[in-house]
C-alpha cells in the first residue's frame, strides 16, 4: 500500500504487490492478472446484528464480482465453511459474551493463526478495534498489506458505557496508537470517524463510505396499510431500528415518544431490533402505557424495507454510530431521520433529517419540525439523499483502500 504510514516514528506502509513467504500463495496471485484473496477477520456478528453484518455482506459481493476472491472469518456456535454469494464464509467456534444478547468474538488466537497461514490472504480485512489487533503485526510480519476497519469510535463507545470523557479520550488515544501502528492503513466510513485517528496524528488514514441497497430500498415500497396496522390510529408513526444495547441508547425514542403525546403530539413507535434491553425497555412502555410494537429481530430484509418505507420518521439516537446503516436504508426508502448530533449520522444524513441533541425534548422537537415539512418534499429529499450512497462507490472505495484492482480482467464483473 504505497504512500501510507503508522503513526509519527513508525515505519513505512506496506506496498501492494509484496512478496508472500515461500510456499504460502500461488505464483502470480497478486500481480493484478488475477483478483486478490482478501480475508477478512469480524467479530460480533450474529444471525440477529445489523450494519456490520450487513456490510461485510455487500462488500464480500462487490469484491467478488470485481473477480476477487473473498473470504471472511467470523464466530459462530458451530463450525462450518460454505461458499456463498458474498463468497467463502467460515465460522470458527467462539465464546458467547456475557450480557451482549449473544455476541461472540474469535477468541482462539493459536487456531485463527493457523488459519490464516492456511488461507494465505494476498490482503487482510480486519472488523475489530480490540481482540484481532494482534493480526496486523502478523500480516506485516509477513508484508501482506492489512487494513483495519473502525466501524465504531474507541471514545465514544467508552463514553456511551459510561467512562468519564477525559479518561475516555486518553484510553482510546492509546488503543489508536497501536493500531494505526499495527496496520497499514485505517479504514473510516465518515471523516466524524477519523477524527480520532486525526488527533493522535495519524498517517495511514484513509475514507471509504458504506452504501445501500437502493433497489431493494425504495419510496414505491410505502404501503398505507402497512402504517395503519403500526400506527393503530395515531396521526405519526415514529422507527427505531437498532440493536437494543446500551451504546445504541433505544431508551431515547420512548423518552422522544412520551415527549411527543404529552405535548398533544398523537405518534406510535414500531421497534425492530434485539438486544439486551429489550425486556426493560418492554416493561417501561408497558407501565407508562405508550403505543410500541416491539418486532424482535426482522431477518426478512425485504420486510424490514417495507416497515422503513412505512414509517414516517425514522429515529436514530445512538451517539456513537459511525456511520448508521439502518438509518441510511430508511433515507433511501423515503423516510426522514432525526439522529444524534454527537454521531458521524449528521454527516450521512445531511439536509434529509434533523441532527438533536441527546435530550428527549431535543429528539421530541426535531420530529415536530420534520413534520412541519410536507410530506412530498421531504421524501424526496430523503431519497435524494441516499441516492449518494450506491454499493458499487462504497466497494470501489474499499478495493481502493486495499489497492485492489476494482476490476479484474477475465473476472466475473466490474465495479463502477
Amino acid at each position: 500500500m504505497s504512500g501510507t504510514g503508522g503513526t509519527s516514528g513508525t515505519g513505512p506502509a506496506v506496498r501492494a504487490g509484496s512478496a508472500h513467504p515461500a510456499g504460502t500463495r500461488p505464483t502470480g496471485a497478486a500481480d493484478g492478472a488475477r483478483g486478490l484473496r482478501i480475508v477478512r477477520l469480524a467479530n460480533f456478528v450474529t444471525p440477529s446484528s445489523g450494519g456490520l453484518r450487513t456490510a461485510l455482506r455487500e462488500l464480500g459481493r462487490g469484491y467478488l464480482a470485481a473477480g476477487h476472491e473473498p473470504v471472511l472469518v467470523v464466530p459462530g456456535g458451530t463450525e462450518s465453511d460454505d461458499h456463498t454469494a458474498q463468497g467463502r464464509v467460515i465460522t470458527v467456534p467462539g465464546p458467547e459474551l456475557p450480557g451482549t444478547g449473544g455476541y461472540r468474538v474469535l477468541a482462539g488466537r493459536t487456531r485463527l493463526r493457523t488459519l490464516l497461514e492456511e488461507l494465505a490472504p494476498d490482503r487482510l480485512e480486519v472488523s475489530d478495534r480490540t481482540t484481532l489487533r494482534w493480526t496486523g503485526e502478523w500480516a506485516r510480519r509477513r508484508r501482506i498489506p492489512a487494513v483495519m476497519v473502525s466501524h465504531e469510535t474507541a471514545d465514544g463507545v467508552l463514553r456511551t458505557w459510561g467512562v468519564p470523557g477525559a479518561f475516555a479520550e486518553r484510553t482510546a488515544d492509546r488503543l489508536n496508537r497501536r493500531s494505526a501502528w499495527s496496520y497499514a492503513r485505517i479504514v473510516c466510513t465518515t471523516e466524524w470517524a477519523e477524527r480520532e485517528f486525526v488527533r493522535i496524528g495519524a498517517r495511514n488514514v484513509v475514507r471509504a463510505p458504506l452504501g445501500v441497497e437502493l433497489d431493494r430500498c425504495r419510496p414505491g415500497r410505502r404501503s398505507r396499510v402497512l402504517r395503519a396496522r403500526y400506527a393503530e390510529g395515531a396521526d405519526v408513526l415514529l422507527l427505531l431500528c437498532s440493536r437494543l444495547s446500551v451504546e445504541k441508547r433505544p431508551g431515547m425514542a420512548l423518552d422522544a415518544l412520551a415527549r411527543l403525546r404529552g405535548s398533544g403530539v398523537r405518534a406510535a413507535l414500531v421497534v425492530a431490533g434485539e438486544g439486551p434491553l429489550r425486556a426493560a425497555l418492554i416493561r417501561r412502555a408497558r407501565e407508562e402505557r405508550l403505543p410500541v410494537h416491539f418486532l424482535g429481530h426482522v431477518a426478512d430484509r425485504e420486510a424490514l424495507a417495507d416497515l422503513q418505507a412505512a414509517a414516517d420518521i425514522c429515529l436514530a439516537p445512538g451517539p456513537a454510530e459511525t456511520f448508521g446503516l439502518s438509518a441510511l436504508e430508511a433515507l433511501a426508502c423515503g423516510t426522514p431521520v432525526v439522529a444524534s448530533a454527537s454521531s458521524a449520522l449528521p454527516e450521512v444524513v445531511g439536509d434529509a433529517g434533523i441532527a438533536a441533541h441527546d435530550r428527549p425534548e431535543d429528539f421530541a422537537d426535531a420530529v415536530r419540525d420534520l413534520l412541519a415539512r410536507a410530506e412530498g418534499p421531504r421524501r424526496a429529499a430523503a431519497r435524494a439523499r441516499a441516492e449518494l450512497f450506491g454499493w458499487d462507490r462504497a466497494v470501489a472505495a474499499f478495493l481502493t483502500a486495499h489497492d485492489a484492482p476494482t476490476r479484474v480482467p477475465g473476472g466475473p464483473g466490474v465495479v463502477a
